[in-house]
């Protein structure tokens, strides 16, 4: 029960990450459309649960945790093990590898502007951002589908007995 328990708890957590993800995803097209100053302002307003310390920040660091123990409760369960290694190198790549090379030095420049002082490369700036944050929606994607494989490669394909009588069988193993 620990581990199916455990997997809940890294598939909950994996895709509530993806779930952030995405949203920067989905409102990429828009923010590419804005103004410096809309840009900048809506920066430093909306993704203020996002970071350090909120609940955002406090996610994306749980996540691969919940793998990694995830990982040694079934390191003799191949090819799950081998699956949830996966995923948590693709969580790995999106934080620390992406967020820290490309997002947060984006980051810490569009924190001290403000609508009137917008840096001279804020385009560039956006874009790394934006970019970044579309890699990290890939990267947390791939992990949660990964995580998702790693299920299904142990969930028998029929129980034994009548599946009628039997429909959860499987889930009280």
């Amino acid at each position: 029960m620990l581990v199916k328990s455990w997997r809940f708890v890294t598939l909950i957590l994996s895709a509530l990450v993806t779930g952030m993800a995405f949203c920067h995803a989905l409102e990429l097209p828009a923010k590419m459309q804005y103004s410096a100053s809309q840009y900048i302002g809506i920066q430093n307003s909306l993704y203020v649960a996002f970071g350090p310390p909120n609940i955002g920040a406090l996610i994306e660091v749980a996540a691969p945790l919940a793998a990694i123990a995830l990982a040694i409760l079934i390191r003799k369960r191949r090819p799950a093990v081998q699956l949830t290694l996966i995923a948590l190198a693709l969580m790995l790549l999106a934080f620390p590898v992406i967020f820290l090379t490309f997002t947060e030095p984006v980051n810490r420049v569009i924190r001290s502007a403000t609508p009137e002082s917008i840096p001279a490369n804020w385009e560039q700036l956006r874009n790394q951002w934006e970019y970044s944050h579309l890699a990290r929606f890939f990267s947390h994607l791939a992990a949660f589908s990964t995580l998702v494989l790693s299920v299904l490669v142990e969930t028998p394909t029929r129980n034994p007995g009548n599946q009628a009588e039997r429909p959860y069988a499987a889930l009280r193993e």
